[in-house]
């Protein structure tokens, strides 16, 4: 019997076949915490008794979700973390380098490891060929320091995507599409393997996006094939060494099998207050707008600010609508700013952020006001996401978000 990605990573990390349903013990490759799960998992580590971590350059500490920081308490918990780097060597990625996930695929994550994080969108490495998933805090110091752990090996439904994307349309509104057909506990602890000619002829862009909102359905994982457009990417980030083949079994077992076709696909919003409370955005043009936010770990890599620029290049956002932009790191920041993709944002009337979460988790940067509406690019939705139970959150591509920004109301672009 043939296995799946996420059966065969495990299995090299077990140290023995395992099949779906069985509990195992894996080595863990790369353990990762951000600033709002990174002091728990400080204080759980320095239960265990150990000195370091097992792996401490492969332990990565992210200050991303309030960068910089917003409050004293805040910045207490960002000085446990800097010290705990310093004490045992772990790697530390700093207030403004960039959100965790797109850091970890830019810099650490490799195809066929396991890394497990302290955020639920760890998953977005699975892009990769990597088996990434979240996990809580003390199940991430318990990695951290024996360098492996737990877990019971997920099944796997395969999604199928064939087609070219119509014109406006993109990754977002397919996973969006997906999670809507689903449902948001659609794929509870299973793992989404993607593939078809559209995901064959996806960028890492778009792979990165999809992978960052399986969680959103569920998911434990969600994982693709690695292949040129991979290798690519790792020798663009100076890891071509890395690349090595993954793929599943041609008779892998999947507990269902997903098939959607591409070009029946139309522009995709996420209703308030939860991702599966799916919309086509054409049906929503009679939502006024008070924000729109353009950026996080699912689309906030340069290929999103190119498109964003584009649309908004010679034009200006409606006075009624605030704008605020976040790269997802510092590489982009500074790609944009070489391509004059920031200078275009500026013109337009957005507000542009340093590298980090910005307004997606509501600790600083962008709250809402009562009963306000924000357009986002982000993941999520659920009520008081973004500071305010108050405030209402739909969820687009960055295209529907700068043609939303124009109009002042959802809009396809």
């Amino acid at each position: 019997m043939g296995q799946t990605i996420a059966e065969k990573i495990i299995s090299k990390h077990a140290g023995y076949d395992v099949k779906a349903g069985e509990l195992c013990i894996a080595k863990v490759d790369i353990a990762a915490v951000q600033d709002g799960t990174g002091p728990l998992m400080v204080q759980e580590f320095k239960k265990l008794g150990k000195a370091k971590p097992a792996n401490p350059k492969r332990c990565i500490l992210f200050i991303d979700h309030a960068s910089p920081s917003p409050r004293k308490e805040l910045s207490n918990t960002h000085m446990v973390l800097r010290e705990f780097a310093k004490e045992t060597g772990a790697v530390l990625s700093e207030t403004g380098c960039g959100v965790c996930h797109q850091r970890l695929v830019e810099s650490f994550v490799n195809p066929a490891e396991i890394l497990v994080g302290a955020d639920s969108h760890t998953c977005t490495s699975g892009a990769l060929g990597a088996f990434a998933t979240g996990m809580g805090s003390t199940d991430v110091a318990v990695a951290m320091a024996m360098g492996k752990t737990w877990l019971k090996v997920p099944s796997t439904f395969k999604v199928v995507v064939n087609g070219d994307f119509p014109k406006g349309v993109y990754a977002k509104d397919l996973i969006l599409h997906l999670i809507g057909l689903i449902g948001a506990d659609g794929a509870t602890y299973r793992a989404l393997e993607f593939h078809g000619s559209t995901i064959e002829n996806m960028t890492m862009a778009d792979r990165f996006t999809l992978a960052n909102m399986a969680v959103e359905a569920g998911a434990k994982a969600g994982l693709f094939i690695t292949d040129e457009k991979t290798r690519a990417y790792l020798k663009e980030h100076g890891r071509e060494n890395k690349f090595v083949e993954v793929k599943p079994d041609d008779d892998a077992v999947y507990e269902r099998v997903i098939e959607i076709d591409a070009t029946k696909l139309e522009p995709t919003v996420s209703c308030p207050h939860t991702v599966d409370n799916t919309k086509l955005a054409k049906d929503l043009n009679n939502v006024k707008v008070n924000q729109v936010f353009v950026g996080t770990c699912t689309n906030g890599r340069i290929e999103d600010l190119r498109i964003v620029a584009d649309i908004l290049k010679g034009k200006h956002i409606n006075p009624d609508v605030r704008m605020i932009v976040v790269p997802a790191s510092k590489d982009i920041y500074k790609q944009a700013v070489e391509e004059g993709i920031i200078t275009v944002l500026l013109d337009a009337g957005a507000q542009i952020l340093g590298p980090g979460c910005g307004p997606c988790v509501g600790v600083h940067a962008g709250i809402l006001g009562d009963g306000e509406v924000c357009l986002a690019t982000q993941n999520r939705n659920f009520q008081g996401r973004m500071g305010n139970t108050k405030g209402f959150i739909y969820l687009s591509s960055p295209a529907v978000a700068a043609a939303s920004a124009i109009k002042g109301y959802i809009t396809t672009p």
